[in-house]
């Protein structure tokens, strides 16, 4: 999809882009159309201007000055309407176009597969969703019409020139192919430039979001002074890209400029000789050809400034598209659908590894019956987490199968398997809304009876509505107006009343506080009642409970039992793992 740096332009990827604007035909067609009466308009006024010289203004007729006047303000309350009308549907075509453009983003990229994420910029696609999309609408607003509108006065304007006088005409030719060739250096010059400008925005916005994110780590690891160089050589580069597209901006306009006024100066003084001489060439004429003039090269000059804009847009809307392009999808092609969902879980032989060649998981084999809490420990990097990744399919098994109920989980249609399976995550995320939306997700079918009722049964209504405003009290970005420990009492809740039939609890406990440790462990004996459970442990109340516990090392299961069976393995790995962390978590 990306077009060679330095073509002029990318025909292809135009036309592309301008398949967005089918569903907006009428409009499409008005626009182009007011384009062309826009450019008929510009040549009248000259030419009423030139008739009004040579029969009312030199013979001096009174009459018909008024009469040419008055015409002249007709066209010039015509043109006003149609460049409203022009100007108006042309931006409101642009909207249209990028609102389309970006919700099939959006769209695209809630479904990306998680691995997409982990290898990609938050920046960089907030940039192509956010900025990028706004830069295309340039295209129908500033670019793409106004250059063929431009392009037709030019064509008018010439045709009429000729018509009147080619000797005149031959003066404006002469300089214009210096002009012509000027632009064409300057669009492709403009092009690379422009590319270089968009990447290091990209690169910028990365860094400032980033930055922001992490501000707690910046600061607490004393690394303002580093990251502020580093801001600085990003924000030098970002500075040098613009300052490029201004030294060519600052070259070719002058020329441009100059040019314009050579040619004025020729046919005043050809023109003027001529007129004086009685010639065909008239006073009119002349007048007439130094206004046409300028309006055949302001034109050109606009022309070069909007393709500027018009590149800008489709630099954009390549990096849009490379995203569209992605196919980073997890494979929705089951067409099961879960009902009566009993919660047996299966996992035969599963092998994954996020870098080819780099197992994470070495053959795991497993079972977790209806209703058992399956608890999962091991060190750091033994592939716990991996598993769960796996069974919700964020990420595709490089062999074996995990089966839910005897239904293999990629032969059951992919909305259906997470809608019956909820996560509690060590690391809760909330968005920026009300603790009410941020557990029912803004699900219309969960009613606020409903959450109050769920919160009553896990035991944490008082702790929600001790807080300013309730279930209405807006945690701000992450949930910053909340403790680590009343995050997790919130997932837990949003988890509850998603009603799962598969719970996933991934070291759901290791960040709760000792005056939320209570609340924490009632609220996980009730959720995981009656329900198939699978739970990453920390803490040693949720082990010694579990029905049976997965020991892990380096991707494989090394052992399994229940709590009392495992502790009397002699030199057992859990054994080891249990006296060194948990006796005196015990004691």
């Amino acid at each position: 999809m990306a077009s060679k740096s330095g073509s002029a332009f990318d025909f292809k990827l135009f036309k592309r882009l301008i398949g967005f604007a089918n569903s907006y035909r009428l409009t499409f067609y008005f626009v182009g159309l007011s384009a062309v009466l826009l450019s008929v308009f510009a040549i009248v006024r000259p030419y009423l201007l030139q008739q009004a010289i040579d029969k009312s203004f030199i013979p001096k007729d009174g009459d018909l000055i008024v009469y040419y006047i008055s015409l002249m303000f007709g066209v010039l309350l015509l043109e006003v309407i149609f460049q409203f009308l022009f100007i108006y549907f042309a931006n409101w075509l642009g909207q249209e176009v990028i609102r389309d453009i970006r919700v099939k983003l959006f769209d695209h990229m809630l479904n990306f597969k998680k691995q997409y994420y982990d290898t990609s910029s938050v920046g960089r696609l907030v940039t192509r969703a956010v900025s990028d999309i706004e830069t295309i609408a340039s295209i129908f607003s500033q670019g793409l019409f106004v250059i063929i509108s431009d392009l037709l006065k030019m064509v008018v304007i010439l045709g009429f020139m000729a018509y009147n006088s080619w000797q005149l005409t031959l003066i404006v030719l002469f300089i214009l192919p210096l002009i012509v060739y000027a632009t064409r250096v300057f669009q492709k010059k403009m092009k690379k430039a422009f590319e270089e400008v968009r990447t290091q925005v990209s690169n910028l916005n990365s860094f400032v979001q980033e930055r922001i994110t992490g501000m707690k780590i910046v600061q607490l690891f004393t690394r303002e002074e580093i990251e502020y160089a580093k801001f600085k050589e990003i924000n030098e580069k970002h500075k040098k890209g613009w300052i490029k597209t201004v030294w060519y901006n600052s070259i070719f306009f002058p020329i441009a400029e100059m040019s314009s006024s050579v040619t004025i100066g020729l046919i005043v003084w050809f023109g003027g000789l001529k007129a004086a001489q009685g010639d065909v060439i008239t006073l009119g004429v002349v007048i007439a050809f130094i206004e046409l003039s300028q309006m055949l090269f302001r034109p050109l000059r606009q022309i070069a400034d909007k393709f500027n804009t018009l590149q800008m847009g489709m630099v954009a809307a390549n990096r849009v598209f490379a995203i569209l392009d992605t196919e980073a999808r997890i494979e929705d092609s089951g067409k099961l659908e879960l009902e009566e969902v009993k919660g047996n879980i299966d996992f035969d032989n599963v092998r994954f590894s996020y870098v080819k060649g780099e197992e994470v998981l070495k053959g795991i084999s497993f079972s977790a019956k209806k209703g058992e809490t399956i608890a999962i420990v091991g060190a750091t990097g033994a592939g716990k987490s991996t598993i769960i990744n796996l069974l919700s399919r964020f990420y595709e098994i490089d062999s074996g199968s995990i089966s839910i109920d005897n239904k293999t989980i990629d032969t059951i249609n992919l909305k259906s398997l997470r809608k019956n399976i909820a996560v509690v995550l060590q690391d809760v995320f909330l968005f920026a809304d009300t603790i009410l939306n941020n557990i029912t997700l803004n699900n219309p079918s969960v009613t606020e009876e409903e959450v109050y009722k769920a919160a009553k049964e896990i035991g944490i209504h008082e702790f929600i509505m001790s807080l300013p405003e309730g279930y209405h009290y807006n945690v701000k970005e992450r949930g910053v107006m909340l403790s680590s420990g009343q995050r997790q009492l919130i997932s837990f809740l949003r988890a509850y009343v998603a009603n799962p039939k598969i719970l996933i609890l991934d070291e759901a406990t290791s960040s709760i506080d000792s005056h939320s440790e209570q609340l924490i462990q009632d609220a996980t004996d009730k959720i995981t009642k009656g329900r198939t459970s699978i739970v990453i442990a920390h803490r040693l109340a949720t082990i010694k409970n579990a029905d049976k516990i997965i020991v892990m090392d380096s991707g494989e299961i090394v052992e399994e039992g229940s709590h009392s069976e495992l502790l009397k393995i002699q030199n057992g790995y859990y054994k080891n793992l249990y006296n060194v962390q948990f006796a005196a978590v015990e004691e």
